[in-house]
């Protein structure tokens, strides 16, 4: 049998939409344990690559013959050798095009809903990553939110519906992967936002973001509307836009809160974050749609694919949101965290433009799952 090449949109959607799938995963165990492919019916069999080299015939009976098999290794080389000897046994068999490196940079365009006079919202999900950007767009204007590092992405989505991108905003120095909005700014010209109390070591030039500052775009001038909204850093902040949505960045997610501990001073900024949550935030509509710049597990997608969910259903659900003992609040934010994101401090300091690392150098810091929220 021939082996047959996936590529990652084609999982995406399979993990989306909940289609089931056996993945025969070559990596190491310890990698495969910290970061894998993610679904509600997909199957995972983790056989390290260096165990097969011999012939795949001791896992045969492990190996499902009624249904496509998956392999998947770090970068795609090991899973072709491997997917190769699976179909010299008559297994039906694919393997991921360009591997977990793939995975983990794959975006997925989704419309959120439309905004005033015609215009558009919508949410770029990094599956693999578990990071959420965003691009509004209003009579051939766009407005990027926390973009990642795959800018061409944002570029050919942006001609694909004639918008021309005008302004590009991060809601915080992001600490888990590496912002792209430098890097658009200069391939589009548009204007760069950074909330300054985030900015202080950043060695660019960029616009600053104040408190209730509002960017307007398109002629039918949507409202993009600045919150201060301090915790997850010191300068976190998120916008409303439209009246109709609340982009929180790593503040509030749809099953948790962001973590206060990614620049070393969790107990400083556990006030601001608590003050956010329940006073900021408590302050505006519950009939807001809440659009996280993360999301942690696929059960906080919705059917569509989509990370939203209205701000007064996520006060009714969302534990984080329910602690009325401050001191009980406190201790789970500082004291309960998981590990912190890979290569973190590395990640800031390329943020703020005092690093330069290259591409393979810039995956590398990026690998594993999304950790910015409180568990």
């Amino acid at each position: 049998m021939t082996v047959r090449e996936m590529q990652a949109q084609e999982l995406a959607m399979k993990a989306i939409h909940k289609e089931s799938q056996f993945i025969l995963d070559v990596r190491n165990p310890s990698d495969f344990e910290e970061w894998k492919i993610e679904g509600e019916q997909l199957k995972h069999l983790n056989i390290p690559y260096f165990d097969l080299i011999d012939g795949v015939e001791d896992i045969l009976d492990q190996i499902p013959s009624d249904q496509e098999v998956l392999v998947v290794c770090a970068k795609e080389g090991s899973s072709v050798m491997v997917a190769e000897m699976l179909a010299e046994h008559g297994r039906n068999v694919a393997y991921l095009k360009g591997g977990m490196k793939a995975w983990s940079e794959h975006l997925v365009p989704l419309k959120v809903g439309n905004l005033a006079d015609g215009g558009e919202l919508y949410q770029f999900v990094r599956i693999g990553k578990g990071c959420l950007s965003y691009m509004a767009v209003s009579n051939g204007e766009a407005t990027l939110f926390d973009p990642t590092r795959m800018t061409e992405v944002y570029l050919e989505f942006a001609r694909s519906i004639n918008a021309e991108i005008r302004h590009v905003l991060d809601t915080h120095l992001h600490a888990d992967h590496i912002s792209g909005g430098r890097m658009m700014a200069e391939q589009t010209g548009a204007a760069y936002w950074l909330p300054p109390k985030d900015a202080a070591e950043v060695v660019f030039e960029y616009k600053p973001l104040q408190d209730r500052e509002k960017v307007r775009i398109g002629s039918t001038t949507i409202s993009i509307e600045a919150l201060y909204s301090p915790g997850h850093t010191i300068g976190s902040t998120s916008f409303v836009i439209d009246d109709q949505y609340l982009l929180t960045g790593d503040i509030l997610f749809i099953d948790s809160i962001g973590r206060p501990d990614l620049a070393g001073l969790a107990e400083d900024w556990v006030g601001d974050l608590r003050e956010t949550l329940y006073a900021r935030y408590a302050e505006l509509s519950d009939d807001l749609t809440v659009l996280p710049a993360h999301f942690m597990i696929m059960d906080e997608l919705n059917e569509d694919g989509t990370v939203a969910k209205k701000l007064g259903d996520l006060y009714r659900d969302n534990h984080g949101l329910n602690m009325s003992d401050e001191a009980e609040f406190r201790t789970m934010v500082t004291k309960n965290l998981p590990p912190q994101p890979n290569s973190y401090q590395e990640i800031r300091q390329t943020n703020m433009g005092k690093m330069l690392p290259d591409t393979d150098k810039q995956r590398e810091m990026e690998i594993g799952p999304n950790r910015c929220a409180v568990r």
